[in-house]
């Protein structure tokens, strides 16, 4: 049977004595015990790690190379009166730990400021440009967030001019050049660093940065305060929710509703997340990141960071509301460019790469394109907006393909180029585009087989209608935070039959019931199921679904609801 979204089935397998014995050991059902096993949970101490994550669970910034030089270095400008400059990025996870950074030292007495690059008038990283106003300032100290790590030539002019440099980053370091010139590079990633988790998001370094400062004078206590900022950056960042990050998230969600600060009290406010109570990591990920985000995609986003440090209440509701309203012309401007860019594929291009081109694309949006691109083609994918004979590329990839290094192998075609295994960006003359082309997908062809094109869908179990219970349900919230690398259990029922004509919602989502072989109706929602034609499935029709199990609250009746994912028809 073909599946509406061309996706292949894969039915996970699972060790069912391990199962078992967690299962006992925990006192847990089966069936959640098996979804651990399955994501490699192999110990009952890991098990008990993953349901109860513990702030004792976070391992100790100084194991994070460069780490003592840093905090030295820091604490000495404080003491003596030097001008600190954080300096982060645009995104999310930049703006975030900007704001963490610049709190932890304000605590400390510091005299801070903080730069933000422009998305449009500056671009992403570390530009000697900045650190020439920051000398000309009076900054003596420059921080990174988010950013840095492969700064070689800026953080050389700022070594030669006596402006000492921090870097904190988390993307992967130039292979040959290695870390940068630099007081302290911190960067779990970078050569040697025996930091043992090397997933840390932006934020999350830089909070291991303000942990070690806060805990050496004296001040460790306030730090678990941090976290919900911390948090908001992870998931937004779309870092896997595993290990540390995992620890950060839960515990940040649940400090959520203690929250005081005026700006993160009105974006929630704006956002639709009530006062925190009820909030999940897709909250963090799809309400209140991408109003964040929005600030630098769109314009400004010091704006960000002037919203989190913002007392007086009236203003942080105007600053928020201006978020919100950057996010619903992001929206806007996200879908045009997205229909102009699949417009510009060939729709039977064999491409193992797409790279699309367009003249003056918006280019805070052209990222969000590149993945929804390679969502739907199962393809690397690269956007580049041109800008005369200068192209600002957003490129994403599939699991199977490591973006870098194929970027990398390319890397005499950039004027600059930087990221992760999946996401990265770059900037590139018009000329060298048919080159990169070529290159790239003759690296690619040899990366990857026929299999690697073909989408999966990992089908944690098979489930009858009976199963289908919000006592089960309740049961399967217990491994939330759900996200990247610790996704939500999808489940597979079979012999369903459409009873009513699907609703479509907002043109894009579908809702409709399906009948169990036992007379039980389920409550379905597909999200974006116009684009699958699932609109069309006949009443009568009988399917077998994917989908995730939710509960939705209505007028007090807590009830059932399943989130599709697929679904494939079964002949009569």
């Amino acid at each position: 049977m073909r599946s509406m979204t061309g996706k292949k089935w894969i039915a996970r397998e699972t060790d069912k004595t391990r199962t078992r014995e967690l299962s006992d050991a925990l006192g847990t059902p089966p069936a959640l015990a098996s979804l651990l096993v399955m994501r490699g949970i192999a110990t009952i101490e890991e098990a008990r790690r993953v349901l109860h994550p513990h702030h004792t669970h976070l391992h100790d910034p100084s194991l994070m190379l460069g780490m003592p030089q840093a905090v030295k270095r820091i604490l000495r400008a404080i003491d003596n009166h030097e001008r600190i400059l954080v300096y982060g990025d645009y995104d999310v996870d930049g703006t975030m730990g900007t704001v963490v950074l610049r709190r932890a030292l304000e605590l400390l007495g510091a005299e801070t400021g903080f730069h933000v690059p422009h998305r449009f008038t500056e671009g992403y990283g570390v530009h000697r440009e900045a650190l020439e106003k920051a000398r000309d300032d009076g900054y003596s100290l420059v921080v990174t967030v988010d950013c840095g790590i492969r700064a070689h030539e800026p953080l050389e002019w700022a070594r030669e001019n006596n402006l000492d440099v921090i870097v904190t980053d988390h993307h992967l370091p130039d292979e040959i050049l290695g870390a940068p010139s630099a007081v302290a590079v911190i960067n779990p990633n970078q050569k040697d660093c025996p930091y043992p988790d090397k997933n840390l998001a932006g934020v999350g370094v830089a909070y291991k940065l303000a942990h070690a400062l806060l805990r050496e004078r004296g001040r460790e206590s306030l730090v678990g305060g941090f976290l919900k900022i911390v948090a908001i950056g992870t998931v937004a960042d779309v870092a896997p929710l595993t290990g540390e990050n995992r620890v950060i998230v839960r515990l940040g969600l649940n400090d959520l509703p203690q929250a005081t600060n005026p700006g993160l009290r009105a974006l929630m406010d704006v956002a639709g997340c009530g006062n925190g109570a009820e909030m999940r990591a897709y909250d963090l990920g799809f309400r209140l990141g991408p109003r964040i985000n929005a600030a630098g995609r769109m314009d400004a986003a010091r704006g960000v960071v002037e919203l989190f440090e913002v007392k007086d209440e009236s203003e942080a509701r105007r600053l928020a509301e201006l978020l919100d309203g950057h996010n619903r012309e992001r929206r806007v401007v996200q879908e045009r460019i997205v229909e102009r860019a699949f417009a510009e594929l060939n729709g039977d291009s064999d491409e193992n790469v797409h790279i699309v081109v367009g003249d003056d694309w918006h280019r805070g949006v052209i990222g969000l394109a590149a993945s929804k691109i390679a969502e739907r083609r199962h393809r690397p994918c690269i956007v580049i907006s041109m800008d005369g004979d200068t192209g600002h590329g957003s490129a994403r990839s599939i699991e199977a393909y490591h973006l870098l290094d194929g970027l990398t192998s390319c890397a005499d075609l950039f004027e600059r180029f930087g990221g992760h295994s999946h996401a990265a960006g770059l900037v590139i003359r018009r000329e060298h585009i048919p080159e990169l082309r070529r290159r790239l997908n003759e690296h690619a062809a040899g990366a990857l087989c026929d299999d690697d094109f073909m989408p999966t869908l990992n089908i944690d179990a098979e489930l009858s209608g009976e199963d289908l219970t919000c006592a089960f349900a309740a049961e399967l919230s217990k491994l939330e935070p759900f996200g990247a690398g610790w996704p939500r259990p999808v489940f597979s029922t079979a012999d369903l039959r459409i009873t009513r004509p699907p609703r479509v919602l907002k043109d894009r989502h579908l809702k409709f019931h399906l009948e169990d072989g036992d007379g039980r109706v389920h409550e379905t929602l597909w999200w974006n199921g116009v684009e699958h034609d699932a609109a069309t499935l006949p009443v009568g029709a009988r399917i077998e679904l994917a989908y995730s199990l939710e509960t939705n609250v209505w007028r007090g009746e807590e009830r059932v609801q399943l989130i599709a994912y697929d679904a494939r028809l079964m002949m009569e």
